[in-house]
């Protein structure tokens, strides 16, 4: 896998703007901001969570264009502070609910959803509205509930999954995105078609939830959205497992152990009995993380996908251990090297389609060229 050259004048423009265009919604005024993400859910319950907080103002002396109006942008970003006890009312159809922010401005919902929410469709939308001394602000925010007939759920990591290079290397992720072809360069060949069949699942209309973890910070989460619509894998609430909390004060990351687990307990309790896919990658604990995932839930697991992104002995040898260890359960263990060896295994346990099989191996073989 090639090395991306180094930083150009230009990609260090692109990149100050990306990282300073959260900022730019408020125009330079400042006040409260209100970050919700895309929420998921079953026909019992919905989830949803954001962020709420205050930013300064931009100075007068700013230039409403250019490198000095993007450096201001990220100093008034790293500077914002979360809203701690901000009141965030919660309606979802006729379900309704109120929660408070806690100390870093972050709120978690579970919405019971005692009226039912209207058939046929599987996005819905949550109208927020976010009380904190006197002021009151309204968004909305997208949540995905699956259709009762809902066969599988598919829960991926991001990255070195489904994008070369994992969010914590933010400036190589970024020179990939913006500036080599990132159509091309960023998402794993044949990812997009994969992800795309295993939604649309074996009769083509399943519309199967997808769901994605990463190690990544929130403050990424609107880069990655660009990054999945960009290069066209279907779209899905993104779960990352940490709050990095970088700051002048605190500049290192918290701590992330477990909370991939946690977070995957959490989704398959979400949707019930519902089976899921797990697809990661061999070069952290994604194997190990998933096998603990199956002995504590028999029968839910259906295939664990795991992209072998190096050839390392000890490692290969570790994940058949972990191979073996479930080889009793109805359970899959695949490590593959590219998608459509996760594909062609898909197809043959009813997963998704031939016609779709037949895809992936287009796109795979496309983008080897």
């Amino acid at each position: 896998m090639s090395q991306p050259s180094p930083p150009r004048p230009h990609f260090v423009r692109r990149l100050l703007h990306i990282l300073a265009k959260p900022m730019k919604r408020d125009r330079g005024r400042g006040g409260v901001v209100v970050h919700p993400y895309r929420g998921y859910g079953s026909q019992r319950e919905a989830f949803l969570m954001g962020r709420v907080f205050r930013q300064s103002a931009l100075s007068r002396v700013i230039p409403h264009h250019g490198m000095l109006r993007d450096l201001a942008d990220i100093v008034r970003r790293i500077e914002r502070r979360g809203m701690a006890g901000a009141e965030v009312e919660i309606r979802l159809g006729a379900n309704h609910q109120t929660v408070t922010t806690d100390r870093d401005g972050y709120f978690d919902v579970h919405l019971p959803l005692k009226t039912p929410l209207p058939q046929g469709l599987s996005w819905h939308v949550a109208d927020l509205a976010v009380s904190h001394a006197g002021e009151r602000i309204h968004c909305r925010a997208g949540v995905y509930v699956p259709p009762p007939d809902t066969d599988l759920l598919v829960i991926s990591d991001i990255d070195d999954t489904v994008m070369y290079t994992g969010v914590a290397d933010k400036l190589r992720m970024l020179h990939r995105l913006f500036v080599q072809q990132a159509e091309r360069r960023t998402a794993f060949p044949g990812v997009a078609s994969l992800y795309q069949a295993l939604h649309r699942g074996a009769e083509g209309d399943a519309k199967r939830p997808i769901l994605y973890v990463s190690r990544g910070p929130w403050c990424i989460y609107e880069m990655l959205e660009a990054f999945f619509q960009l290069n066209q894998i279907p779209v899905g609430p993104i779960l990352f497992l940490r709050e990095w909390g970088i700051s002048w004060r605190r500049p290192w990351p918290r701590r992330a152990e477990d909370h991939k687990h946690d977070l995957i307990t959490r989704m398959l309790a979400q949707m019930d009995d519902m089976p899921c896919v797990l697809i990661g990658d061999s070069g952290q604990h994604d194997p190990e993380v998933y096998t603990r995932i199956v002995k504590e839930h028999p029968g839910r697991v259906k295939a664990i996908y795991i992209r072998r992104v190096d050839r390392k002995p000890d490692r290969e040898r570790a994940i058949q251990r972990l191979r073996d260890e479930i080889a009793d359960s109805d359970c899959s263990l695949v490590l593959a090297a590219d998608s459509a060896t996760i594909a062609a295994h898909a197809y043959q346990h009813g997963l998704i389609s031939q016609s779709d099989l037949v895809m992936v191996r287009e796109a795979s073989q496309e983008a080897a060229l």
